[in-house]
């Protein structure tokens, strides 16, 4: 058995790079899992928003009071 030289171990740049992108365009997509997760992610953040939105706007305009001097 040889050595083999590392310039033969190397990928030439076009071989590596449709490698590299065909690691992402494998999957077919997941359309709906995708909008599911975005519309859950955006449900949370409008309930979190609407649960802790008064404490917020209370806490933001006592700072401001305080930094102010009024």
């Amino acid at each position: 058995m040889t050595p083999r030289s590392l310039a033969s171990w190397k990928i030439p740049w076009a071989t590596a790079r449709a490698r590299l992108l065909g690691l992402f365009h494998d999957e077919d997509g997941d359309v709906p899992g995708w909008v599911l997760v975005t519309l859950m992610t955006a449900g949370l953040v409008v309930l979190i928003w609407a649960v802790a939105g008064p404490a917020l706007t209370s806490l933001f305009e006592q700072a401001i009071q305080r930094v102010s001097g009024l």
